[in-house]
């Protein structure tokens, strides 16, 4: 199981890396920016927001938080010039 403590250190590192909270049962968020989610100060819930609405979570289902794959950017070509 996750903590609450965990998902802290994921939402304030710097600079911020997007990713994965995957819960018990199989379902998985992707959290792309530090404002989509939020912890209880109790430490046994979050709400993270994404482009299917809000999700209020309970701490017990978080089986895993790990960095999200980051996004094929350009591959450059030659030396630059």
């Amino acid at each position: 199981m996750a903590t609450n403590e965990q998902v802290r250190q994921m939402i304030t590192a710097r600079p911020f890396q997007p990713f994965i909270i995957k819960l018990a049962g199989g379902r998985s968020f992707t959290v792309r920016h530090p404002e989509n989610i939020a912890c209880s100060l109790n430490g046994r819930g979050m709400t993270i927001e994404d482009e299917d609405g809000t999700h209020l979570l309970e701490m017990l289902l978080v089986e895993h938080i790990e960095p999200a794959a980051a996004p094929a950017g350009p591959k450059s070509q030659g030396n630059g010039e």
